[in-house]
């Protein structure tokens, strides 16, 4: 019998129930208790992809392709000089539109070797790109998108270029996909050709090729399409104008896109051989001419009145021909160069036009728009000057007076009705006028024929005309040339007051460059325009105006012509007489006016020959104060002694040497005849005296030499002279009477002598004749509005011992002279006293625009 028996029945131990996490797993030991059963394997990538799934199915239903960004139909605006040379662009972005077809086949072959090799046969997107991408950004190497190319075209053309995050290129992905079936391949390569940033500010192969290469690229090589593909990831830097460095990747990228090409079948071995480094084109920034912004903005002010807006001209692609002459243009840029010695405050501007037609064919608004915003030419204005006696010689011949009739042009008079605005009183006083001239009362012209008066610019003969023809025919006729009636503000331009002849008026340089083509165009009035047309492909948008009215009558305009001939020939415009044609020596006709504001503000010359009409201006102004001043001189006009520049001296050289080269090659044509008629006989005077012989048929007129002039200051002894046509010749004498009084006259007092006869004036200076002759000097001459250091400088220089006195003003800025006393000009003993009144600014609640004093505008030779 067995001692065997069963062993014990031990009660069962239940499994523990397993959670979420199960790790350690039980009944394992070791490391096999950390690892994951298949079930655990199988579960979690069936899980990880249906999740997936559900992820990417639910994108693709809920987004749809989104409409294309407004920017990829913007298209640089190019704009041409009138011979089709470039002269800048209109662009929110560098951009040219061209279609697939039109460039060569190697171009996109190019890209897609460098770029996408899979690119006609994948679905939009590259798996094993994405993986290979995502393993490298995960182990820590450099991170990779694994764009194709059909995403790199939904980045530009939908979304737009940003930051790269994950959920980014997811949406990038899902919407390559979709934009996959929906749009051929041809159609992707072609939007992302035309969208893509390549370096040079250049988006898309046409502004790349034109940045890299300077031509259009339906003439691209292989060799330069491989060097736009090789660029694509690092434009910028892989410009080989950024160095030695960037230059060897360029080329590396460039070879290896050429070996690419060859792998894939796009070119030959034998056409790979064959293939240089392309040339490239020097880049610039911009259009590399600090002055072409300046005609931009005009051209875009010009489109903007014609309802062509300037989003419309960033964006629309259009081609726009301008009237300017490429060649004018580079000639205007080099004579308006201002000496180095010139105030750097100075600002010089030249408008030039064609009188038939009204086409702009230059325009210079400055040296550099990045320092000087405003065009000099069309925005800045200044005071016309003598510029506008024109405008009264031609209100004068359409009322019959004759280019021979003679005038009180002596020099220093008062005539009634002309005044200036004293801020003192409030009031308008009387005031006395001067021609431009030998100080302190100018040059004097006793009797002068309007022709002579217009040659020399005679301010009193001048305003005698004036006031005989009407101020409002003077401000009628300056309106019908070309000048405007009011300014931006709705303010008059052009005053009905006497002195208005004289170029009160403040304008534009384009405003008088506008009147003076109407008289080169012999009467018949154009529309000044710089844009000849603008084109969107072979649509024609918009056509320059070059309608013409007629404003004046040829007879007139032949003979205001052959006036202002007389001027360059003989008088201030001298320096303009010297044009000559294509063989050298036939001289051009040149007709022409120097103008010189109130204190040498400004200065100007307006000329023209039958083919151009051409203003050249300059004025100086005062940042700091806000206020015009006197033009310093500089250079050779320093060294001649002139306090200021006049329109005779730079502004007429300057316009000579762009005009000579202007005209260069230019046909020599003829102002139309003018047949002047004979100067008329003097007028007889009211005692006439009969020829001594009955054979003399001709009389002699004679006048009687007026009464009560000794004891008056010689200013009215002169004017009474010359009214009844004799000749004032001043004689300074020594006399204890005031300095200027009238001591005797010779043929005296009642004296009947013939018309035009001189007659001698004996003047107190002002010194006792017994008395020892003490050294004079003189006070110096452009001290008003001067800084106050400048002005008592100057007095020390002469010799003199300044006193300041300080008074408000609205007119004159703080810190500048307001008058001098005695008075510029005055001969005074050395060591003398002369009184400056410096501004202290305005008083409180003071304030408004000084009413010009035009009295130094005017003739002699730099009038």
């Amino acid at each position: 019998m067995s001692n065997w028996s069963p062993p014990p029945i031990w009660p069962h131990t239940p499994r523990r129930r397993q959670g979420i996490w199960n790790y350690p797993r039980p009944y394992r030991t070791g490391i096999r208790a950390w690892i994951p059963s298949w079930r655990f394997v199988v579960g979690s990538i069936l899980t990880g992809t249906s999740l997936v799934a559900g992820v990417v199915i639910s994108a693709w239903f809920d987004m749809d392709v989104p409409d294309e960004l407004g920017s990829v139909h913007s298209e640089t605006t190019t704009v041409l000089y009138a011979d089709g040379k470039p002269l800048g662009k209109f662009a929110a972005e560098n951009r040219t539109i061209v279609a697939l077809a039109d460039v060569p086949a190697h171009v996109p072959a190019a890209i897609i070797a460098s770029e996408d090799q899979s690119f006609m046969t994948h679905m939009g997107i590259n798996p094993l790109g994405i993986v290979r991408a995502a393993l490298n950004n995960v182990t820590g190497g450099d991170q990779q998108g694994a764009s194709t190319l059909t995403q790199q075209y939904v980045e530009n053309y939908y979304i737009g270029v940003g930051e790269a995050t994950y959920a980014d290129k997811f949406r990038e992905a899902i919407l390559a996909l979709k934009v996959t079936q929906e749009q051929s391949k041809e159609e992707v390569l072609e939007g992302y050709l035309n969208t893509i940033y390549l370096g040079r500010g250049a988006y898309g192969i046409e502004a790349a090729s034109q940045a890299y290469f300077g031509h259009s690229a339906k003439e691209m090589t292989i060799s330069e399409s491989a060097f736009i593909a090789g660029i694509i990831p690092n434009p910028t830097y892989w410009d080989p104008r950024q160095g030695e460095d960037a230059r060897a990747q360029a080329e590396a990228r460039w070879n290896r896109t050429l070996d690419f090409m060859v792998e894939q079948g796009a070119i030959s071995a034998q056409d790979r051989a064959g293939v240089q480094f392309p040339k490239l084109k020097k880049y610039t920034q911009g259009s590399g001419n600090a002055q072409s912004a300046y005609l931009l903005q005009e051209v875009a002010k010009e489109l903007a009145r014609e309802g062509i807006s300037e989003d419309q001209l960033t964006k629309g692609g259009y081609t726009i021909k301008t009237t300017l002459d490429s060649k004018m243009q580079a000639a205007a840029a080099e004579s308006m160069k201002l000496p180095e010695d010139a105030d750097p405050r100075i600002r010089a501007s030249l408008t030039s036009i064609d009188p038939a037609t009204g086409a702009i064919k230059a325009l210079y608004g400055g040296p550099d728009y990045a320092k000087y915003q405003t065009n000099a030419a069309t925005q800045d204005i200044a005071q016309a000057g003598s510029t506008f006696k024109p405008f009264t010689l031609v209100a004068a011949l359409e009322q019959n007076v004759s280019l021979y009739s003679r005038w009180d042009g002596t020099s220093p008079q008062e005539i009634e009705g002309y005044t200036n605005w004293n801020d003192e009183t409030q009031e308008e006083e009387q005031a006395t006028l001067t021609n431009f001239g030998t100080p302190p009362y100018g040059e004097s012209y006793p009797n002068v024929t309007l022709l002579d008066a217009t040659a020399n610019s005679v301010n009193t003969a001048y305003v005698h005309l004036n006031k005989e023809v009407g101020p409002d025919a003077t401000k009628d006729v300056a309106t019908r040339a070309g000048i405007p009636e009011t300014d931006a503000k709705g303010n008059e331009i052009v005053g009905s007051n006497l002195a208005n002849v004289l170029g009160t008026a403040s304008v534009h340089n384009i405003d008088i460059a506008h009147a003076y083509s109407t008289f080169a165009a012999q009467g018949i009035r154009t529309t000044p325009h710089l844009v000849q047309e603008v084109s969107d492909g072979d649509k024609l948008l918009f056509q320059g105006s070059t309608e013409a009215t007629k404003a004046f009558e040829p007879e007139v305009m032949a003979a205001t012509t052959y006036a202002l001939e007389g001027v360059v020939e003989d008088g201030s415009g001298e320096p303009a007489s010297h044009l000559v044609g294509p063989d050298g020596y036939t001289e051009r006709p040149v007709a022409g006016k120097t103008g010189t504001s109130n204190s040498n503000r400004s200065a100007w010359f307006a000329g023209y020959v039958p083919q151009l009409a051409t203003v050249v201006g300059m004025y100086q102004y005062d940042l700091e104060s806000g206020q015009y001043m006197q033009i310093t001189p500089f250079g050779e006009w320093k060294e001649m002694g002139l306090t200021g520049i006049t329109g005779g001296s730079w502004p007429v050289t300057a316009w000579a040497d762009y005009m000579a080269k202007a005209t260069e090659g230019m046909d020599v044509e003829e102002f139309p005849e003018y047949e002047p008629p004979a100067p008329p006989s003097p007028t007889p005077s009211p005692t006439p005296s009969p020829s001594s012989s009955p054979s003399e048929s001709a009389e002699v007129f004679t006048v009687l030499v007026p009464e009560g002039l000794i004891g008056q200051q010689y200013v009215a002894a002169a004017s009474a002279l010359a009214g009844v046509q004799l000749v004032p010749q001043q004689i300074s004498v020594d006399s204890e009477e005031p300095v200027g009084t009238v001591l005797s006259l010779d043929p005296g007092e009642g004296t009947e002598v013939e018309v035009n006869s001189t007659v001698r004036v004996e003047v107190s200076n002002g010194s006792a004749a017994e008395e020892e002759e003490e050294e004079t000097t003189t006070v110096p001459w452009g001290l008003t509005n001067q800084d106050q250091g400048d002005a008592e400088a100057a007095l020390q220089d002469a010799e003199l011992t300044p006193v300041v006195q300080e008074a408000p003003s609205d007119t004159v800025a703080e810190g500048r002279v307001i008058s001098v006393d005695p008075g510029e000009g005055t001969e005074v003993p050395v060591g003398s006293e002369v009184t400056l009144v410096v501004s202290t600014g305005p008083e409180e609640g003071g304030g408004g625009d000084p009413s010009p004093d035009p009295s130094d505008d005017g003739g002699g030779i730099f009038g």
